[in-house]
């Protein structure tokens, strides 16, 4: 029984904006704004229930821990470090879960296993501590060896940012696809993360079969507008890709090359004269959960930004009434991570799988939505402002609120 679960990020209880993200304009904008961790959290569950609700699988992955005092003293941190480099050491980031790994589902791969490879994400200090600890999760959450295969990053110097790289094409999420691969070319006014050869490691690592891995250089313009990955301006599903018309390098070859290896393709394509470049990436219209719902149809899961975007909404309003395959376009409320520059697809990693192999400790039903909207009202700092990163009372409470979190779930382990 595969099927899609949509792994959340629980946001952490050290949400915060140090504006860490070189290429990321939201970030930058809101660098040294006060944040509201209980409220981004408690963003993100509502998030998990209203899929839940649609009749959706949903997982979540945990915050890791924070501040991460090993990342401190390898960089010698003393009085004397500039506030961003302590700050890195704090940062919730990994609450964008499409930043976790990569992943092939078993009907691709040679083995029959899922394969995920944790990206290393080096090219950010902030991310780059990540993958180890991520890891750590990903082995206990798909510990089931019969169907799972959990590699170690791909090394540095090849940048890796996993799943907003990475898209796939299908019939049907339970049978074989198409796999495409994301990348951009350095030399630009921000850095292109995704390196071309840490995708082709990533698909030789788990087994694709080379006809079916299809390689894409994003539109250098689009970097440079601030899509720091590709799925701030495009995202697939099942058979559909939707996709703004200045995503890639070559828009019509990127298509061409697509279509050669999955014929099937269909295309919903949004022009420049309809949504400005900016104003997509503004909006995170791109940016959304592309789902397919237990009557089949598709519904597109976007921030509540769309629709106060008077281009964005009416051109959403074009494409309910077109009887296209996307059917429905629903906003929701995750300011607190749009304001850090994350907005629905970000906030889940994608993994087709059967729910009954997959550690139920990791997977969402009412009872455990309950258990974590309880836990973080009762710990979650209600804000944090700038002067508060390195005080530790915010250290103590953040690690506590954690801790929290880890014991109801029962995943002490992890502590």
């Amino acid at each position: 029984m595969l099927q899609e679960i949509n792994f959340d990020g629980i946001v952490g209880p050290s949400h915060n904006y140090a504006g860490l993200s070189l290429g990321n304009k939201a970030s930058a904008n809101h660098k040294g704004d006060p944040s509201y961790p209980r409220a981004a959290a408690l963003q993100g569950v509502a998030k998990m229930r209203g899929n839940m609700a649609r009749g959706l699988a949903q997982g979540y992955l945990l915050p890791l821990p924070r501040p991460n005092d090993a990342l401190l003293q390898r960089i010698g941190a003393d009085e004397n470090t500039p506030a961003q480099l302590r700050a890195a050491a704090w940062s919730a980031s990994s609450m964008w879960t499409a930043n976790a790994a990569t992943v092939s589902p078993a009907p691709d791969t040679a083995d029959g296993r899922c394969h995920l490879t944790p990206a290393n994400l080096v090219t950010m200090l902030h991310r780059g501590q990540e993958w180890r600890d991520t890891k750590a999760q990903l082995d206990i959450a798909f510990a089931d060896s019969a169907h799972f295969t959990v590699h170690d990053a791909v090394p540095p110097t090849f940048g890796d940012e996993g799943a907003a790289n990475h898209m796939r094409l299908c019939e049907g999420h339970g049978s074989a696809g198409v796999e495409v691969f994301v990348y951009g070319k350095p030399g630009g006014k921000f850095p292109a993360r995704q390196h071309e050869q840490a995708s082709r490691a990533v698909a030789r690592l788990h087994g694709l079969d080379p006809a079916k891995c299809v390689f894409i250089e994003q539109n250098p313009a689009a970097i440079e507008a601030g899509a720091f990955h590709n799925d701030v301006v495009s995202v697939a599903n099942e058979r559909v890709l939707f996709t703004h018309a200045e995503a890639f390098a070559d828009q019509a070859a990127a298509y061409d090359a697509i279509r050669a290896a999955f014929p099937a393709l269909e295309v919903v394509e949004v022009p420049a004269d309809a949504v400005s470049l900016a104003e997509a990436i503004k909006t995170y219209l791109f940016n959304a959960q592309l789902l397919t719902l237990p009557d089949q149809s598709m519904a597109l899961i976007v921030p509540e930004e769309c629709r106060e975007s008077p281009s964005v909404w009416a051109w959403a309003e074009r494409l309910m009434a077109s009887n296209g395959p996307i059917r429905q376009v629903i906003p929701v409320d995750v300011r607190q991570s749009m304001a850090n520059g994350g907005g629905p697809a970000c906030l889940r990693l994608r993994v087709v799988a059967d729910p009954a192999t997959v550690d139920p400790r990791f997977l969402l039903d009412e009872a455990r939505a309950d258990l974590i909207e309880h836990t973080i009202a009762a710990h979650w700092p209600e804000q944090i402002d700038p002067a508060d990163i390195g005080s530790d009372t915010l250290a103590t409470q953040v690690r506590s609120a954690r801790h929290a979190l880890l014991s109801v779930l029962e995943l002490d382990s992890l502590a």
